[in-house]
């Protein structure tokens, strides 16, 4: 050891270089940690690692290339929209009207700039979602563990390994205990490896067959170890093949497909139609063709939604920026979609429905129940018999199962500035803390009873073994885990009297207190240890063991967990409890918080996970079917639950944290990892990560998918349904044999002032009241059904028709030609504008009125109609738009006729909804 810290004197010229060999595989251990200057047991110095960050640089590869911010720009001159507004800008300097040209040259610019604008917040907003998934190792610096991000791992760094992590950088492994590393992503091999810590032989072995090495992004699915990285970034193996890592969604979403498809269709209507109106109009003789034509470019590109697919895209980045800062953050845009259809939440019970706050409360110890005070990870508590105090360290029986929990255990506590951080699994810190509470210290165990070996826990075995060498006595097996499984296992017990053996009055009676722990919702593990002889086997550590007690552990409900399901079940989704633990546990717990009953307050089941072994399709629906909680369950039930789920149409949503889970997410209809104790694995298998672990930011993020779907069907209804007003009105004017009520800039004019600014506004709406009390939506549902489809028709023909009614009002009074004409031109486009900008107040709800205690919650809305107003106001009174848009200042009285038919869509549809409530409102029936 002092050759190796030696070593880190030299000169930084060579710490800065790598190593010039790439055969580390044949490298002892004590070798290649020299190689790199670093120490077994403290790793490198944070200075140390910092100069070599700044040597070698980020641990990151090449990312795929993104689009520019010039390619969005110049995206948007390459559109159908401006090859339109080109046709019409060309047909206006061949009529020689300059200034209307030039006005037509000034839409395309603003129309691109609306378009970069939209297309560029959604790829920023993306960006930054995708920046907060940050990738984290533990690394030893200075002696000490810690957390940090990948990023920053540099070669020499010590790295610590766990199941379920990616492997963050290319590196030696210098000790492992059933390491098992799957590395398809390199080799293609789609079996885990087992992992050695012993030099090879073989200089020229190929990636697979480097059994001592582990490389970037390959996966750790069994075991832990500890790795000396040895490549970072580009250098590392994946890097130089030139394998991209990017994790941003570029595939359109199926809304997005949806709205493209539909925009394709509108277009070729909209064509359709104004062809249609632009030979009417010339046959009929309202104006020449080339005007006539200028008024159909003009109706299609205001009604064509080009912009519709971007529009969704920004909606829906924005909605998970939202979502992102209430701790939900969605890794790929169609879960947006597909959260608002959810119908099933599958949820584990510790750290999401729990805090996870793990405390040690209560040992059973022969016939004595000793209660321990104190509460989270605070080192500070009493022992009590009953009313009499015990003292921990000289109680035998006690004192043995204290330190089985302390040292058949591989978390840790820090304490810092009055803080405590746990790394590792909070189930072990609790042990660890309520040893610290009787005055023990992991570091002074270890010496007396060395780490030869350990076994790590797993779903199938349900217990961890660790080995350990007395330094005065035998080698024993320390064992904890599931009490049944110990139980099974033993053939002796601890009594106050000594070992004695176990009969099975004395299993029955443990089961007892077993159940009555569980009962009482504690986490319940059974403690066990076994002396071994020379030649022992894993074999051993399942038989012939000495039982010592059971640990009751505590872990209170979070505050807002049962209001979350109460909402879950108001909105129509039903919240199913899926756990490790205990029935009786299991059962108690879901009893707290009420997921026991259904929405009709029928009594729902707590199944356990024997009891779905070997069940048939119809067996797994009627379990499904009847079971709000699915206890000591397996992986494998956990993706047959789901299947069963789905089978009866459900849209499942899955909570999952380990390698285990991944099938069980991946087939679900949303995935959903921990991003406290999740794996990285769980991480990348999922849809969306929970930073808080927390079941009420699920609930949040479903309400957020509900909001965004919602928000994009408004700006739907809002644009297509004026888009539809304004073909409508010069259509019907043309058939009734009038002049045309719109000029062509005047259209254009509407399609970027008053479509826009509300239409954006209704995208940002916030949620609604009643969002959470309204059943979930079908996923195969059309997009425009029949009713929104009439919908739009009707309420596009109410305000074409009070267009057209200020229209006739202004002929009547100021005539049909010259000065008149432009008088009434100028009522029909300032009814139409304001019309259109009331219309968004209509486009918020189909069914609840506007003028409720949310008429001012969109503060969106009222500024883009503040806006509005005053562009309006300019139209009509600013010289060079009155010269640009043929319009007129309008009289008082035709000021008075302008608002009077701008408002009365608003009247109408106020009172069609009233209409609408009232038909609804009957006996059994509610009303949302």
């Amino acid at each position: 050891m002092t050759k190796i810290r030696s070593e880190r004197t030299r000169s930084n010229d060579e710490s800065d270089s790598p190593p010039q060999t790439e055969a580390w595989h044949m490298l002892s251990v004590a070798e290649a940690i020299e190689r790199q200057l670093s120490d077994v047991t403290q790793g490198l110095a944070q200075a140390e690692a910092a100069r070599r960050l700044a040597r070698f640089g980020p641990n990151a590869l090449a990312q795929a290339h993104q689009r520019s911010t010039l390619s969005i720009f110049v995206a948007q001159f390459q559109s159908l929209i401006v090859a339109l507004l080109v046709a019409a800008t060309v047909i206006a300097f061949a009529m020689g009207e300059n200034l209307e040209a030039i006005a037509i040259l000034v839409v395309i610019v603003i129309n691109a700039g609306i378009g970069f604008f939209t297309e560029w917040k959604a790829a920023q907003a993306l960006s930054a979602l995708q920046k907060q998934a940050v990738r984290v190792a533990h690394v030893i610096r200075d002696g000490a563990q810690s957390e940090i991000p990948a990023v920053e791992l540099v070669p020499g760094d010590l790295i610590v390994l766990a199941a379920g992590a990616r492997v963050p950088a290319d590196g030696r492994i210098v000790e492992c205990v059933r390491l098992q590393i799957e590395e398809a992503a390199l080799t293609g091999e789609s079996h885990a490896v087992t992992k050695i810590a012993d030099p090879l032989t073989d200089k020229d072995a190929a990636l697979g067959d480097r059994l001592n090495m582990a490389f970037l992004g390959t996966t750790i699915t069994d075991g832990r170890g500890r790795l000396l990285v040895t490549a970072t970034g580009v250098q590392t193996e994946v890097g130089k093949i030139g394998i991209l890592i990017d994790e941003a969604t570029t595939r359109a979403t199926p809304l997005e497909q949806k709205l493209a498809r539909l925009g394709r269709l509108l277009i070729v209507l909209v064509l359709a139609l104004c062809a249609v109106i632009v030979l009417a109009g010339w046959l009929r003789g309202v104006t020449d063709f080339w005007h006539m034509l200028e008024i159909g470019l003009s109706l299609a590109i205001a009604a064509v939604p080009e912009g519709l697919p971007a529009v969704a895209t920004m909606t829906l980045a924005l909605g998970m920026q939202r979502m992102a800062r209430m701790r939900a953050l969605v890794r790929r845009l169609p879960a947006v979609e597909t959260l608002g259809s959810t119908t099933v939440i599958c949820t584990d019970k510790t750290g999401t429905l729990t805090k996870n706050e793990m405390t040690a409360c209560v040992f059973m110890l022969d016939q004595r129940r000793i209660e321990v005070t104190g509460a989270g990870y605070e080192p500070v508590g009493k022992f009590q018999d009953g009313d009499k105090p015990v003292d921990p360290l000289s109680d035998e029986q006690l004192a043995l199962a204290l330190r089985i929990g302390m040292l058949c255990n591989d978390a840790k506590v820090e304490r810092t500035d009055g803080h405590e951080t746990v790394l590792g699994d909070p189930t072990e810190a609790a042990l660890i803390v309520v040893a610290e509470k009787a005055g023990m210290n992991q570091a002074a165990l270890a010496p007396d009873f060395t780490r030869l070996s350990e076994v790590p826990f797993d779903s199938t075995s349900k217990r961890m073994v660790t080995v350990h060498r007395a330094s005065q006595g035998p080698t024993l097996a320390f064992v904890k885990g599931a009490p049944a499984t110990l139980i099974a296992a033993s053939s002796a017990q601890v009594r106050a009297t000594g070992v004695t053996p176990l009969t099975e009055a004395d299993r029955r009676r443990w089961e007892e207190a077993n159940e009555e722990l569980a009962g009482a919702a504690l986490r319940v593990l059974g403690l066990a240890y076994r002396e071994l002889s020379e030649g022992y086997t894993e074999a051993d550590f399942d038989r012939e063991l000495t039982f010592v007690g059971l640990v009751g552990m505590s872990d209170p409900l979070r505050d807002e967990a049962k209001a979350a399901i109460t909402t879950c079940r108001e909105a129509g989704i039903r919240t199913v409890m899926i756990t490790g633990d205990q029935q009786p546990t299991a059962a108690e717990i879901a009893r707290q918080l009420g997921i026991d009953i259904d929405p009709n307050g029928r009594p729902l089941r707590t199944v356990h996970g024997r009891e779905l072994t070997g069940l048939d399709t119809e067996g797994w629906k009627r379990a499904v079917a009847a079971a709000a909680v699915f206890a000591r369950v397996s992986p494998e039930h956990k993706l047959q639950i789901v299947e069963a789920l789905q089978q009866q149409g459900h849209v499942v949503a899955m909570t999952g944290d380990g390698v285990n889970d991944a099938p069980a997410m991946k087939k679900a209809d949303i995935g959903i990892a921990m991003g406290i104790k999740g794996t990285e694995v769980a991480k990348e298998n999922a849809d969306m990560v929970i930073t808080d672990d927390n079941f009420a930011s699920i609930v949040g993020a479903v309400e957020q998918g509900r909001i965004i779907y919602g928000n994009i069907l408004r700006f739907l209804h809002y644009l297509l349904s004026c888009n539809f007003s304004e073909i409508l009105t010069v259509f019907l004017a043309l058939m009734i044999g009038w002049p045309l009520p719109l000029v062509a800039l005047q259209i254009l004019w509407l399609n970027l002032i008053t479509d826009i600014f509300p239409a954006f506004a209704l995208a940002l709406e916030p949620s609604a009241p009643d969002v959470m009390k309204r059943a979930p939506r079908d996923p195969q549902e059309s997009l425009l059904t029949l009713h929104f489809v009439g919908l739009i028709v009707w309420q596009g023909m109410l305000l074409s028709g009070v267009t057209l009614l200020a229209f006739g009002v202004g002929m009547h009074w100021h005539g049909t030609e010259g000065e008149g004409l432009r008088q009434a031109t100028t009522m029909a486009f300032m009814t139409l504008a304001l019309a259109q900008v009331f219309h968004a107040f209509n486009a918020r709800s189909q069914k609840r009125s506007a003028f409720t205690s949310r008429l001012f919650t969109n503060g969106w809305l009222w500024a883009a109609v503040g806006i509005c107003l005053i562009l309006q106001a300019a139209a009509v009174y600013v010289p060079l738009l009155q010269k640009v848009l043929h319009t007129v200042p309008p009289t008082l009285s035709d000021w008075g006729v302008i608002a009077a038919c701008s408002l009365m869509p608003v009247v109408v549809v106020e009172l069609v909804k009233v209409i609408q409530r009232v038909a609804i409102r009957k006996p059994g029936t509610s009303h949302a």
